[in-house]
């Protein structure tokens, strides 16, 4: 990674932490036990693609850092709300995230489940009431329906109806695929979609040229996971390796082979760098998260 895109990345991680610190309830409030839990999920851990993504669409567009923090946070929060259903005993009952023990077994399953419902009403007031968009309000509430839309029945949450449908079952390549366009990739097309409008970008050519490269990195995300419940390991991971093949449920290399699924991720991988082939070097932050995406090994 070139050392202005490294500067970049660690610049806007740190902005992300700040952001989420800011707007999530001190765990000093009442009720706090539930404010310390979704700060236990929130803070500190994960590696923050999503921000990330937010902040290098409107690095690319020209958008200052400051008009895109609310975006970051709430898109995380999104994403760490998830998270912390998903980990539950009626989901996927996993022990451990982000290297730590789930919020479940930390706090406790009631508890688990109220810090995610409240962190998701926490993106949504962000979107709302955030000063430092530079955006419309047009624009703004076409932020929030974005959100909205990914996290909901016809995206994130739909997917993951659709995974806990298929468990045991046989699905098609094209099934797999629409699975994981709703859970994984609806909110990386959404971190995208976020970080271009927060700027008040609007729609034309380069908006579209970054949901096509967001439709890619979204699937190829989701095969490296895949490859990565084979071939990682627990402590590099952060959470359980193998999870996915212990519970039966369809993965990308199960279906294709392990060589076909590594090939399908290089292939996406190259369809979304050429996807953002004319937009100025600004938008170099995005070429590598693509790459990192496609190599990273947790």
């Amino acid at each position: 990674m070139p050392s202005e895109t490294e500067g970049l990345m660690e610049l806007w991680r740190q902005r992300t932490e700040a952001a989420l610190d800011h707007w999530l309830p001190s765990a000093n409030m009442l009720p706090t036990k539930m404010h310390e839990a979704m700060r236990y999920a929130a803070m500190g851990g994960g590696k923050r693609i999503r921000p990330l993504l937010v902040y290098a669409a409107g690095h690319a567009l020209g958008t200052a850092p400051e008009a895109l923090d609310g975006a970051a946070a709430a898109v995380e929060l999104i994403h760490v709300y998830s998270l912390i259903h998903d980990d539950l005993p009626a989901m996927d009952d996993d022990d451990l995230r982000r290297g730590k023990p789930t919020c479940h077994r930390a706090f406790d399953e009631a508890t688990a489940i109220l810090a995610g419902d409240a962190m998701q009403a926490v993106a949504f007031h962000i979107l709302a009431t955030a000063p430092e968009f530079t955006c419309s309000a047009e624009t703004r509430l076409s932020m929030i329906e974005t959100l909205a839309q990914a996290a909901g029945s016809r995206g994130m949450a739909g997917g993951q109806a659709i995974d806990l449908d298929a468990v045991g079952r046989e699905l098609s390549i094209a099934e797999l695929e629409n699975m994981h366009i709703h859970k994984t990739g609806a909110l990386i097309r959404a971190s995208i979609r976020l970080g271009a409008l927060a700027g008040d970008a609007g729609e034309g050519e380069a908006l579209e040229a970054l949901d096509r490269y967001a439709k890619c990195i979204g699937l190829a995300f989701q095969i490296r996971d895949d490859i990565l419940d084979v071939e990682g390991e627990t402590e590099t991971l952060g959470k359980t390796q193998g999870a996915d093949i212990a519970r039966g449920k369809p993965t990308f290399p199960s279906l294709l082979g392990m060589s076909e699924a590594k090939a399908r991720a290089q292939a996406l991988y190259e369809e979304a760098i050429e996807a953002i082939a004319a937009l100025p070097e600004t938008a170099e932050p995005l070429r590598w998260i693509a790459g990192y995406i496609v190599n990273r090994i947790h």
